[in-house]
């Protein structure tokens, strides 16, 4: 029997992930609030264990093979992991090249480039860049359109990833590393930093309880502060930091230490290992 008699009937505006991992089901979920039904997702998860979560998570088709999903859908989003994406599109060019659908990719460190070479060319891509909180609906995610996408493709993949969290279009794909040093990985410098604050506020004589509401609710409240007020960061500093007082001498104690320098090695290292991935993977 063949794969197309298996199948329930494909709905015109159907969707396949290829992969389905935390972030392909922070998408489905965002998807599914936003009203497409279950019927029109479709995703492609090899670990078994992952697939019936899946179904039983969002009732949505979930098969092992990547084909089978991607059959008669209008968008693809190829949510593999950057070192076997290569194969998992080589796999599917011939597909590709039948279906012509809108690719959305959200693997770190591969271009459309190299998606369309291994795709077999002429391919509409948007690149995008999601980062963790967007399994809360409180992502951020970068996206770049190659020339094939058209005005439709490119406010479809934006409603797409606006399902996770805010998005921001760039014109240059090469900042896109930049976008995967800043927000993709940067939600793990925030946690670094909750980590040393507990450690520092449990050698202070807290108790971890107390350490744990204090830290966590204080870097809630700040970033709630960034995005609420109109005020920049700076002017946020400056208004919580007195003259001579103990928040000036935390300040000076991060400066003395080279805060700045750090965290700006720290992103350009992430950059430049996003780099690293591309060529890896070319």
């Amino acid at each position: 029997m063949s794969i197309s008699d298996t199948r329930t009937p494909v709905p015109p505006d159907a969707i396949a992930f290829i992969g389905g991992g935390n972030m392909a089901r922070s998408l489905i979920a965002g998807l599914m609030a936003g009203g497409m039904p279950s019927v029109s997702i479709h995703v492609a998860e090899p670990v078994a264990a992952s697939r019936e979560a899946l179904q039983r998570d969002f009732d949505v088709q979930a098969v092992a093979d990547n084909a089978a999903a991607a059959a008669g859908a209008a968008t693809w989003v190829l949510a593999a992991k950057p070192q076997v994406l290569r194969d998992v599109c080589e796999a599917l060019a011939a597909q590709a090249q039948r279906q012509r659908p809108l690719l959305v990719s959200i693997a770190a460190g591969i271009t459309t480039r190299q998606l369309d070479r291994w795709l077999g060319g002429d391919a509409a891509i948007v690149r995008a860049m999601p980062n963790m909180p967007a399994l809360l609906g409180a992502g951020v995610s970068g996206l770049y359109a190659n020339a094939r996408v058209d005005a439709a493709g490119r406010a479809y993949a934006e409603r797409l990833l606006a399902s996770a969290g805010a998005t921001v279009w760039l014109d240059d794909e090469s900042r896109m590393d930049a976008v995967t040093a800043v927000s993709g990985s940067g939600p793990a410098y925030l946690f670094l930093l909750a980590e040393a604050m507990l450690d520092a506020a449990c050698a202070q004589g807290l108790p971890a309880d107390a350490a744990r509401t204090l830290v966590l609710q204080t870097l809630l409240g700040a970033a709630r502060m960034l995005t609420e007020d109109n005020a920049t960061p700076e002017a946020l500093r400056h208004r919580v930091t007195s003259p001579g007082g103990t928040t000036q001498a935390a300040i000076e104690a991060l400066q003395a230490g080279g805060f700045d320098h750090l965290v700006a090695a720290a992103i350009e290292a992430a950059t430049q290992r996003s780099r690293q991935l591309s060529l890896a993977n070319d």
